[in-house]
């Protein structure tokens, strides 16, 4: 298998990042959802928060990777050709999907910068995006934990219709961001 997109297939490279981007999605929420397990303010709520945000500055860094990626490959086409109103849902998903992934660790980090916390990275502090403002962040909290919300739905829409292209419409579109095992 290749490492770039052919007009057939995507490459290892789209694959490996899809999947990874996936990965990554999953943890950060996890962290999130799974910290309200514990007493606030307790290690392990705190260790969780932490991994939450530096995940999250991951996922910026992914997304930011994919879409330089993205907008240097090729596109696989889809056989057989879909209607004009299925490729345009499939471009605004993907316009939507790389928005959430980029948009939402960039409010968290807005966030953090307002709340006056540090911004941990894997050992590293990032610095602040905007000064300390309690009501800044508490109004970016909000469009945070909506964003939050909003990402379950897109990421199930997204899977939902992988799904129905492979099982209904038998097109290939989940084969071609599957590793071929050539």
């Amino acid at each position: 298998m290749q490492w770039r997109n052919s007009t057939d297939r995507y490459g290892l490279l789209s694959i490996g990042l899809h999947w990874f981007m996936l990965f990554l999605l999953v943890a950060v929420y996890a962290c999130i959802d799974l910290r309200e397990l514990f007493p606030k303010g307790s290690d392990l709520c705190e260790g969780l928060k932490t991994w939450h945000f530096m995940l999250g500055l991951s996922v910026l860094i992914l997304a930011s990777l994919r879409v330089v990626v993205h907008l240097t490959s090729t596109l696989p086409r889809v056989e057989p050709d879909p209607p004009g109103w299925q490729k345009l849902l499939a471009k605004l998903m993907r316009y939507a999907l790389y928005g959430f992934m980029i948009s939402m660790p960039l409010a968290g980090w807005l966030m953090l910068s307002a709340a006056g916390k540090t911004i941990p990275f894997f050992g590293l502090q990032w610095p602040a995006l905007i000064g300390e403002s309690k009501n800044v962040a508490e109004f970016i909290k909000e469009i945070h934990e909506t964003g939050g919300t909003v990402g379950y739905f897109l990421i199930g829409f997204h899977a939902a219709a992988a799904l129905f292209h492979h099982y209904l419409l038998h097109d290939g579109t989940l084969l071609r961001m599957l590793p071929n095992p050539d």
